[in-house]
């Protein structure tokens, strides 16, 4: 199964795709994003300064707003 790398916060989504068979890392740091297929970020550390340094190339989904559910589901579809 995939992993996908969640923000620490959102411990909701954590658990929403690990019940969905999902491995699931805690992004602590910058490099635990590097072996992810998909990253899960609330959107609060926005890019204030404009700087856009890559550190994955995995797809990148904006929790903001969302539900766990909806999360999920956006998780399935960058993954397909």
């Amino acid at each position: 199964m995939a992993r996908i790398g969640v923000e620490q916060s959102l411990t909701n989504i954590q658990q929403a795709l690990r019940e969905k068979g999902y491995e699931v890392v805690e992004l602590k740091q910058e490099s635990d994003a590097q072996n992810c297929d998909c990253c899960v970020v609330t959107g609060l550390d926005s890019n204030v300064m404009g700087m856009q340094d890559s550190v994955t190339k995995a797809s990148v989904i904006d929790a903001n707003g969302l539900s766990a559910e909806e999360v999920c589901q956006q998780v399935e579809n960058k993954l397909q």
